[in-house]
């Protein structure tokens, strides 16, 4: 079964085809990153002008790098929600329109939904159920992955996601967007234990997340150098901001592992590219002799393969939408 794939959630216009949810046939990407970096972050204005620009001919790319027509295709997968909601209707209308000149089915496809999937391509014998940590810079959920189609949240982020975070601390710093990708490279040899910082916990939630306290303690930390005329090392700072949402991120997956007897763990999501969070989860399941899953680098992004490998399942399951479907900017992933 090939399903042709539509992303536009934020500023990556994607298409992809994928067979069987699981084979990458095409996979194309516009990036919008040289657009955005002047402003320190995505405009979402600007981000919908371009998917409205390019999406025709990166849909019409990924088909022709497939070598089919639409007349091999068995669906049309797009991602409706969440995300910025002038991007999403771009690629929702886009998808419509196919669907309703070629007469293949219309399957909606959540972005959250989509980053696990991007384990069953890097991993063809990934089954559910499996736990799944989810960190991107909108999200940060602890995910149960009961089947392909069905999901329970057991932890979540009660105020800035992870990547917002290091985003942030990136810019405090004076790092170029994308913040968190160049935190990531800055901070390779940095020492992650020179500048003590907060590990916030929730109360009443024992595997939820909070990173705003941190950010702030970032954010704190250069104005106080500022003030006295001190320099700041951003290698040692980023390195100890990245180790500090690691720490979080990776002690709350265990717990929600170890309390619901999990022993199969997959990253998801643009943060799952992090070098250190790919490290410290690779270490903590290789002492507990767990099986982890991580999505190869190209897949952590937004992509539209992804969206075509969890449209397949949702296919499967009898996900189909009519042409009165619409965007959505928040849906949850076990909605």
């Amino acid at each position: 079964m090939k399903i042709l794939a539509i992303e536009s959630s934020c500023d990556e216009t994607a298409a992809s085809v994928v067979e069987d949810g699981r084979k990458v046939l095409s996979s194309v990407i516009a990036s919008q990153v040289s657009e955005h970096i002047i402003y320190g972050g995505v405009v979402p204005e600007i981000a919908s002008r371009m998917h409205a620009q390019a999406i025709s001919g990166v849909v019409s790319k990924a088909m022709s790098d497939a070598g089919l027509g639409f007349g091999d295709i068995d669906a049309i997968a797009v991602t409706y929600a969440p995300g910025l909601i002038g991007a999403l209707l771009v690629g929702v209308n886009f998808a419509k329109g196919l669907a309703y000149s070629t007469g293949l089915p219309l399957v909606p496809v959540h972005h959250l939904r989509s980053h696990i999937a991007a384990n069953y391509i890097s991993h063809p014998e990934l089954e559910p159920p499996f736990l799944c940590l989810v960190v991107s810079g909108g999200h940060s959920h602890i995910v149960a992955v009961n089947d392909y189609t069905d999901f329970s949240i057991i932890g979540r982020t009660r105020d800035d996601a992870a990547g917002e975070c290091m985003d942030k601390s990136a810019r405090a710093m004076g790092l170029p967007y994308p913040g968190g990708v160049n935190l990531d490279k800055i901070s390779k040899d940095g020492n992650p234990e020179l500048y003590k910082l907060p590990h916030p916990h929730v109360d009443g939630g024992e595997y939820d997340f909070s990173f705003s306290g941190l950010k702030t303690a970032v954010v704190n930390i250069i104005h106080n150098a500022s003030q006295k005329g001190e320099q700041i090392s951003v290698p040692d700072l980023g390195a100890c901001c990245i180790e500090t949402v690691a720490d979080c991120l990776v002690g709350n997956t265990v717990k929600a592992a170890e309390n619901f007897g999990f022993k199969k763990i997959a990253l998801a999501g643009g943060v799952s590219a992090n070098s250190r969070l790919r490290a410290r989860m690779g270490k903590v399941c290789a002492e507990r002799g767990w099986e982890l899953f991580m999505p190869e680098l190209s897949l952590c992004g937004d992509n539209a393969a992804m969206v075509g490998s969890q449209g397949y399942f949702e296919f499967k399951s009898g996900n189909i939408a009519g042409l009165e479907l619409n965007a959505f900017a928040t849906m949850p992933i076990d909605g």
